[in-house]
């Protein structure tokens, strides 16, 4: 009888780093949503120069993403295999320059707005309102309250799956409507950002009103993702959503927000699975309804339960 082969542990195939690499790590303590399947490998790089050495060396066969705070994200519940990216401490420093503000991409956009909002440089507050990091906001050109990326960054920082580093400005980013044009595996790793003169308290009251707005509009004290839909040309998500008869709506534990139904919520017994059939089954009613067909908003990744996932 033969011997079974015995596969290498991933792991002991990817390069020496200065950071860290961990096996098997739990996800659902990761998203907002709470649910997910573990990653086969986290690695959080030391900083940039870090980063770009894994890069260069890791087998081209092992898959590779990043994920930040997983506020706009959904993790099946089979889990991801390969690799996945934590930017940590060393891409979070935000540096004040005259109105200009360099971050790195693990900064949580809340943290610079309030960087702004000290240093008297108006024009940012609305980042107050958008959850996750500065890295994910390029990604999604992530806007609210009457602003988007597009608005203040003046460039960013990224670097491709062969360690090249690439200095992109806005034009070159490409954003429009909750995205960039940057190839879907590149990795951003910092971003300048350009606001106006103002002073504190004049950017804290704005700051303020956003925070106010949102936590009376959205149920930003659940276990929810953000927005899972994106607004159709000349339409609200959330109004083609109450017209189907959604708003309430439930499979297994997870539930279309009471307060503003395109949200998702994970009532405390939700699984991945349940999260992203409510989201498909509104999706369906609401063509039958409208015609509309609904663009997911939020990033859902990994595999499913039976081992099949869709990038």
């Amino acid at each position: 009888m033969m011997a079974a082969t015995v596969q290498p542990r991933l792991l002991d195939r990817l390069p020496a780093v200065r950071g860290r690499y961990s096996e098997n790590v739990p996800l659902s303590n990761v998203t907002w949503f709470r649910v997910g399947g573990p990653a086969e490998v986290v690695f959080r790089p030391a900083d940039k120069a870090d980063l770009q050495l894994f890069l260069q060396d890791c087998p081209s066969d092992v898959p590779v993403q990043v994920i930040g705070v997983g506020s706009n994200l959904l993790v099946r519940d089979g889990g991801i295999d390969g690799v996945v990216i934590r930017l940590g401490r060393g891409f979070a420093g935000i540096e004040v320059d005259g109105y200009s503000v360099r971050a790195g991409a693990s900064a949580l956009d809340v943290n610079v707005a309030l960087t702004c909002r000290d240093a008297g440089i108006a024009g940012l507050e609305f980042l107050r309102g958008v959850p996750g990091t500065i890295g994910g906001a390029l990604r999604m050109n992530a806007g609210a309250y009457g602003r988007e990326m597009k608005d203040v960054v003046v460039d960013a920082e990224a670097l491709d799956m062969a360690g090249n580093l690439h200095i992109l400005t806005v034009q070159e980013l490409g954003f429009s409507y909750r995205r960039s044009a940057v190839p879907a595996d590149w990795i951003f790793v910092s971003a300048s950002l350009r606001g106006r003169k103002g002073t504190p308290r004049e950017i804290a009251a704005r700051m303020t009103e956003i925070s106010e707005a949102r936590e009376s509009s959205q149920p930003i004290r659940t276990r929810t993702g953000g927005s899972t839909f994106k607004n159709p040309a000349g339409e609200s998500a959330w109004k083609l959503i109450d017209k189907a008869g959604c708003r309430g709506l439930r499979i297994g534990g997870a539930m279309v927000s009471e307060q503003h139904c395109n949200f998702l919520v994970n009532t405390g017994t939700a699984t991945a699975t349940d999260i992203e059939s409510l989201g498909e089954e509104v999706r369906r009613r609401v063509a039958a309804e409208t015609g509309i067909e609904l663009e997911w908003e939020i990033r859902r990744i990994g595999n499913n339960g039976n081992g099949g996932g869709v990038r």
